[in-house]
């Protein structure tokens, strides 16, 4: 695991003063995509947030000098959540980095791929699974830990709305989400009443890169519309803004997978 330390000074005020100005947020799989929308969504309501990544380091660190210079807080914290030692350890160096405990954790990061159920490996399995599944995990458990006290916290994790009722062509993932699923709704339980643990289920919002995603036309939706990354950041405010939730999922799919 590497740790970079941003110190420039802010240059305007584009980023500061809102409603989560107390708070700290740790985002895992931050440097692009929907990640990038929900950090730069939580600076702009005033959270120090942390970035995390692995691959995309210069796209991480452009983020947080981004965020800096619109007068924000923000650190880059690099590492690989496949290395369960990292998971485990992450929320920790985090804290060690911006100096304040977090009480905002969203696990977004992942990985994805085509693997339908007679031709999965066993290494395309336990990718899935450790990212997905396990880290999310190990980063519940070292956030609880570093938790002060008297403080409440939120966990919300990102699923996917169509692998939360299985995905038999993306087998090993489609797994990984359902479990991460009962992961949010066990949680809640275990971490109430001092923190919230719910998640929201992702419909086309981005299609990943590769071009490997079953594609849907838009009419063929409840809404007619896909969601979009404003949807995204709508939903994770809500969570952020409501204290009377916990256990729950938000399904921002234009109504393709109500159940």
């Amino acid at each position: 695991m590497t740790i970079d330390r941003f110190v420039d000074p802010p240059e305007d005020d584009d980023f500061g003063d809102g409603f989560l100005a107390s708070r700290t947020a740790l985002v895992t799989g931050a440097a692009r995509r929907v990640g990038r929308e929900l950090v730069l969504a939580l600076a702009a309501e005033g959270a120090h947030v942390v970035v995390h990544c692995h691959t995309s380091q210069e796209e991480g660190r452009a983020l947080v000098r981004e965020i800096i210079a619109g007068g924000g807080a923000a650190d880059l914290v690099v590492g690989d959540l496949a290395d369960a030692k990292v998971a485990a350890s992450l929320c920790a160096e985090a804290v060690r980095l911006c100096g304040n405990p977090l009480d905002i954790l969203i696990n977004n990061a992942a990985v994805f791929e085509r693997c339908e159920a007679g031709e999965t490996s066993v290494e395309q399995w336990d990718e899935m699974q450790v990212v997905n599944l396990r880290a999310p995990f190990l980063l519940a458990q070292g956030f609880v830990a570093q938790l002060p006290a008297k403080w409440r916290g939120d966990i919300i994790n990102l699923n996917d709305a169509r692998a939360l009722g299985g995905d038999p062509e993306h087998f090993a993932y489609g797994i990984s989400k359902v479990g991460l699923h009962g992961l949010t709704q066990s949680l809640a339980r275990a971490l109430a009443p001092r923190i919230a643990v719910n998640e929201l289920g992702l419909g086309a919002v981005m299609s990943p890169a590769n071009g490997d995603y079953i594609r849907t036309k838009k009419t063929e939706l409840p809404l007619g519309r896909f969601p979009q990354l404003g949807d995204v950041v709508s939903g994770l405010m809500f969570l952020l803004s409501t204290e009377g939730v916990t256990g729950q999922t938000i399904r921002l799919d234009g109504g393709q997978y109500p159940e």
